[in-house]
Parts: C-alpha cells; sequence; structure tokens
C-alpha cells in the first residue's frame, strides 16, 4: 500500500485544477481517473458542444442568404458536412487533453487511469490495466486527505424504449454521424436547448418535450420564456407540460416518443431521440458503504467547507449535486484545499454565473425574478433592449434583452442577458456584484463606444 497526502478521484475540472494547485502547494498528490483526464466538461460536455455552437453559428449565417446580402456578400454556395464539425471537434478536445496531462505531470502529480473504490474511509482500491499483459491488477493508496470528484452521469428516465437503437444521450450524438431529418429531444434544460440550438441549425427538424411549464425552469422565466419564443421562430417546436410515457419502433425505423400533455395522449415521430432530462451523481462504483459518508438525494452530502460526514474526506463538483457548473466545480476544489491547509479565502458560492449556449446566448448571475418575489423582496426590473444599441445594430445581433434586478436603493441581486456575447456581458455585472457595486457604480464607469458593454450601461440607468 502506497501512502500520499492527497488522493483525487476523478480528473475533471474539479479534480485537476484541484490537483494541480496541491501539487504547487507541496502535497504529494494522486489523481485517479476512469476514462480521459478533463472529465464530462471536456470529453462530453461543454467543449464539446461548444464546438458544435461554432459550426452551428457559421452554418446559420451562411444559411441566410438574405442576412449575407444585407452584409455585401453574394453568390455563396457551400455544403455541410457534419462529420468535419465532429472531427473539429474532437482535435480540440484532444489538444485540451493533452494541455491538461503536460501540466500535471509538470508540477509532479502522478496520475492512474483506472477505477477507483473505498477500502475502508482512507484507504483506496485502484482497478487498472497492466501496461503489458493488460490484465485487470489491483493497488492501494492511502491518504489523510481524500477529494471525490467523480462528477455526475446521464439520468435516463426509466420508461418503455428508454433503450432502443436511436436513443442517445449527450455523450452519443456529440458523435453522430449523420443529421437527423427529424430529432426530438426529452427535456428543455441546459443541454437540450443547446443541443436543440445546434441541431435546428444544422438542418434538424427538431421538437423539445419539456416536463415543467416552462424551459430552464431553474432560471428567469421571462428571459426563458423569450429565449423559447426566438427558438421557435427558427423553426423549433416545443411541447411544455408534457409528461413522456415511453418510446417504440415503427415499422419504416422510426421511432415514436409517446407523451401526456393534460389529460391527451399525444406522440412525435422522429428519426432520432435525445434524453437530456437531468445527471445524478456519479457514485456507484465507489463502494460508499463501508465509509462514513453520508448522501442526500443519491448526491454526496457536504458542510460549507465541501467536506463529508467522513472525516478529511471531501466531494467536490457535480458529485455532491449542489451546483453542476464546471466552474464551481473548480471553486469548490480550491475552497476545499484551502481548508486542508488551514488557509482562507473569500470565494462568493451564491454569486455563480451560468450561461445557455443557444442562439442567441442566454447568461444569469444572482436571484431572478422569481427568487426575488418568493423572497419578498423590494426590488425593480432594469431593461435594455440589444436593438437600441450600435454596435448590435453594425453585427446585425439586434435579438436579446438586458434586465438587471435591484432593490429601490440600487442594490443588485441579479441580472439575465439574452443576447449576442451575453457570456462575456455577464461578467461586468457578476463582478460589480462581487464588490458590492450598485447601478450607480455601474453608470459612473466610462464604457467605450459603440460596444455592446453599453447595453448593461443603459439598463443600469433605467
Amino acid at each position: 500500500m502506497k501512502n500520499v497526502d492527497l488522493i483525487i478521484i476523478g480528473g475533471g475540472p474539479a479534480g485537476y485544477e484541484t490537483a494541480l494547485i496541491a501539487a504547487k502547494n507541496g502535497l504529494q498528490t494522486v489523481l485517479i481517473e476512469s476514462k480521459k483526464l478533463g472529465g464530462t466538461c471536456l470529453n462530453e460536455g461543454c467543449i464539446p458542444t461548444k464546438c458544435l455552437c461554432r459550426s452551428a453559428e457559421i452554418k446559420r449565417l451562411l444559411g441566410s442568404h438574405n442576412t449575407l446580402n444585407t452584409f455585401g456578400v453574394e453568390d455563396i454556395s457551400y455544403s455541410f458536412n457534419i462529420n468535419n464539425a465532429i472531427q473539429r471537434k474532437n482535435q480540440v478536445v484532444d489538444t485540451l487533453n493533452g494541455g491538461i496531462k503536460a501540466m500535471l505531470k509538470a508540477v509532479g502529480v502522478e496520475v492512474i487511469y483506472g477505477n477507483a473504490s473505498f477500502k475502508s474511509g482512507h484507504v483506496i482500491a485502484i482497478d487498472f490495466a497492466d501496461n503489458e499483459t493488460n490484465d485487470l491488477v489491483e493497488t492501494e493508496y492511502t491518504a489523510p486527505y481524500i477529494m471525490i470528484a467523480t462528477g455526475a452521469v446521464t439520468k435516463v428516465l426509466p420508461i418503455e424504449g428508454a433503450n432502443l437503437p436511436g436513443v442517445l444521450t449527450s455523450r452519443e450524438i456529440l458523435d453522430i454521424k449523420t443529421t437527423p431529418k427529424d430529432l426530438c429531444i426529452i427535456g428543455g434544460g441546459v443541454i437540450g436547448m443547446e443541443l436543440a440550438s445546434i441541431f435546428s441549425a444544422f438542418g434538424s427538424n427538431v421538437t423539445v418535450i419539456e416536463y415543467f411549464p416552462e424551459i430552464l425552469s431553474n432560471l428567469d422565466r421571462d428571459m426563458s420564456k423569450r429565449l423559447r419564443v426566438g427558438m421557435g421562430k427558427k423553426g423549433v417546436k416545443f411541447h411544455l407540460k408534457s409528461s413522456v410515457t415511453g418510446i417504440v419502433k415503427t415499422g419504416n425505423g422510426q421511432l415514436t416518443v409517446k407523451y401526456v400533455n393534460g389529460d391527451e395522449e399525444k406522440e412525435v415521430n422522429a428519426e432520432v431521440v435525445l434524453m437530456a432530462t437531468g445527471r445524478v451523481a456519479n457514485i456507484d462504483n465507489l463502494n460508499l458503504a463501508c465509509t462514513g459518508i453520508s448522501l442526500n438525494k443519491r448526491a454526496i452530502e457536504v458542510d460549507e467547507n465541501y467536506e463529508t460526514s467522513e472525516k478529511d474526506v471531501y466531494a467536490i463538483g457535480d458529485v455532491n449535486g449542489i451546483c453542476q457548473l464546471a466552474h464551481a466545480a473548480k471553486f469548490q476544489g480550491m475552497h476545499a484545499l484551502t481548508h486542508i491547509l488551514g488557509k482562507s479565502d473569500d470565494v462568493d458560492f451564491n454569486m455563480i454565473p451560468a450561461v445557455v449556449f443557444t442562439s442567441p446566448e442566454f447568461a444569469s448571475v444572482g436571484l431572478s425574478e422569481e427568487d426575488c418575489k418568493n423572497r419578498g423582496l423590494s426590488y425593480r426590473a432594469h431593461k435594455s433592449q440589444f436593438g437600441a444599441n450600435g454596435k448590435a445594430a453594425a453585427l446585425g445581433e439586434t435579438e436579446g434583452l438586458v434586465k438587471i434586478l435591484a432593490t429601490p436603493e440600487g442594490t443588485i441581486l441579479g441580472a439575465h442577458i439574452l443576447g449576442a456575447h451575453a457570456s462575456d456581458l455577464i461578467h461586468e455585472i457578476a463582478m460589480a456584484m462581487r464588490f458590492k457595486g450598485n447601478l450607480s457604480d455601474i453608470c459612473s464607469t466610462i464604457h467605450a463606444h459603440p460596444t455592446l458593454s453599453e447595453i448593461v450601461l443603459d439598463a443600469a440607468g433605467k
């Protein structure tokens, strides 16, 4: 049995980022990864979808001949090959994966590719394939500190037909060989909306079936509705307040998705069905039963330092079920590490920006209008349209809105942006909130002209 200072199980953003910092602080660190470094985010999530978002953006522009003509571009002829888009995605992923490997090696992190499970609270068994014989080998490591960063896995509805050929998760659809003519997406959350936007641009007839009354149900309702209406104008069909009951294969090889809306039984036919119904903590193979680790709704329960009920064992990232965002996972790992090192930080986990990479982008930070109402807060919504902004007009990106929620005194409670480059614009407001700034601070800050950031300035001044 080998003894080290810190064992991290899982090589996603939480795991590898924490490993880098731990090693730089002098901790002998072992990182165990069962598949590929980078986790779901790099290999099956954030980065691959953003690559395809870019392909969709380019295709959407090229496919709009009327729009191109207004920019002076004429006589465009092209074809779209999804395999080339997939290949580019894979190249980007491979490059970034290699970068992570190099960084970990440079600081002395020991990386073991294998399956980790607990033998006791601080003893980890690792099953891995021998490089020479390819036989399965088991070794054991122990450490005074352990971090679980195994992320989450796709949640599949327990319905008839969920395992039929052509019923895919987000992992499989990111390597699809042909663009489906008809795509039915079960679930109107972040994953569902991003892939609906992508494949609609690629040419698929996209239908979304959502259980809740609105898509992106955990975000600002007004802005979610605006996004849905905008996507509807681009051809995406939505069935809200609908519960999927089963999927069957038809005689012509198509898939029929059966669902209930109110008292009506309905169905949608599709070539491919995407199961985008959320993710659950990846804990099934960890053998947590032999530890003192407590669970909360199938996620690992943690305290404010992300420490589990097993002393000096931490759970960071999606596996604790608190916030399924890669950047949140990274900062959770940093916070847990500062606790191990006996240091402190001032990271504010109540202020985490979130982005949905649709067309247009949707970004938010802080409270939604529903949050404000439910908490009985006095607030005002300050709004500014992209269509009134000179830079947006010059870009031809006039669809969108900035909405800032603030108290009558100007304290910023939250912000929501629907429009071009929302993922970048949201950070001005996040930074203002982080340092207790208010609307007047934004208004008294000179913004360059002409820029999209002036939409934020205009909203703050209204």
